[in-house]
């Protein structure tokens, strides 16, 4: 016999349920509205139930919610990923054992049109995006703080690793503790103006202390490996995932700096600036793709100094007004220090040295010490 706390859909709304279960049969069952007995039912059959609305609401204790997000069905290692079944097994236990009651938020469809599909279209327009700045700091964030307004949450805690601080008078996004571990990068485009609605309680302490208060907890968490990749991939290579859907191959020159073909490619979009391998070419300096163009299908190629970019323009905001700045431009890049210039749609970057690799379509992230100043995805580099 168990007992189980979980949720009951109607529409936008969420009803608390509480059920006993004795092997695959529900044999006592506290979920008010719903529109029949649900005892001598299955899980599944009772999944079917309808009933009037029932809002869930938040007491004084925590209401656990997991997002479920869409997978690729081809991925070699779904398990791992942060949105995969198992991962939200694993979080309704953990709040089952908490005595907390846990909700499923399947947002699948909206994830793949709103986060894999702009992926798939910015590497077909010769960008390199990043979804997890999209999903971390714009979808994610959305659905959640959506959620939390239905139930009257007083806010939203998340397992990310970064902090909130206030600078003259007001919120804003910084630097967690653990550097190794900080996601303040992937969280930079969200909106300050919802900071006070929302909680990062793993800022300020080390990842280790965070497993170890898990194992204490008999949590399961504690030992599950980290992703390393986009979620979604589910362990596979974004490049035949990208193949798979719809960025067909086809035969393209590569060009050096002075344009003439040295090579040829089987599409632009599996190549991103700072690239070296893949490229087919010998050569007695090692080469690197410099940077694509989708309307010709071309790669260029060159050594590493003509990677070297000291001007960056990006598409996004100044959060507070700002002069220098450390610019990240890269998740696993260095942040290299910068006058900064605001435009009419975000803002320009004088880099004080060269940084290499810089492309279309990632996150230009600006920081005063830890504190996150601005952010927005890089439009145009160049050298000066």
């Amino acid at each position: 016999m168990q007992e189980l706390i979980g949720d009951s859909a109607r529409g936008s709304e969420w009803a608390l349920v509480r059920l006993r279960v004795d092997g695959d049969k529900i044999v006592d069952a506290d979920a008010p509205g719903v529109a029949e007995d649900l005892r001598g039912l299955s899980l599944l059959e009772a999944a079917a139930v309808g009933g009037e609305t029932l809002p869930l609401r938040a007491g004084p204790g925590a209401v656990g919610v997991t997002l479920r997000l869409w997978l690729d069905p081809h991925g070699p290692d779904s398990d791992r990923a942060c949105c995969s079944p198992s991962a939200v097994i694993e979080a309704r236990r953990a709040c089952h054992k908490l005595g907390l009651p846990h909700v499923t938020l399947d947002r699948r469809q909206e994830f793949r049109r709103a986060v894999v599909t702009t992926f798939v279209r910015g590497y077909g327009r010769g960008d390199t995006p990043n979804p997890c700045v999209r999903c971390n700091g714009g979808f994610r964030f959305a659905e959640l703080l959506a959620f939390t307004r239905r139930i009257g949450a007083a806010r939203l805690a998340t397992g990310h690793y970064a902090r909130i601080v206030e600078r003259d008078g007001r919120l804003l996004l910084a630097r967690a503790l653990d550097e190794q571990k900080d996601q303040s990068y992937m969280l930079a485009r969200l909106e300050p103006r919802l900071l006070s609605r929302v909680w990062f309680p793993l800022g300020d302490q080390r990842k280790e202390e965070t497993r170890l208060e898990a194992a204490r907890a008999g949590l399961a968490a504690a030992r599950r490996p980290e992703s390393q990749e986009a979620c979604f991939l589910a362990g596979g290579d974004y490049r035949s995932f990208l193949a798979r859907n719809g960025l067909e191959s086809q035969s393209g020159p590569l060009v050096d700096t002075g344009g003439a073909v040295i090579g040829m490619h089987s599409g632009h979009w599996a190549f991103t600036p700072g690239q070296r391998r893949g490229l087919g070419i010998a050569a007695p300096e090692p080469l690197y793709a410099l940077e694509t163009d989708a309307r010709t299908n071309t790669v260029v190629i060159g050594p590493r100094a003509a990677l070297a970019r000291t001007q960056v323009s990006a598409r996004g905001r100044l959060f507070v007004a700002a002069v220098r700045v450390e610019a990240k431009l890269r998740y696993r890049s260095p942040a290299v220090p910068a006058a900064v210039e605001p435009t009419p749609r975000g803002f320009r970057l004088a880099l004080d040295e060269p940084a290499y690799g810089v492309a279309r379509g990632q996150a230009a992230v600006l920081y005063d010490g830890d504190v996150v100043v601005g952010s927005g995805l890089v439009t145009s580099s160049a050298t000066v």
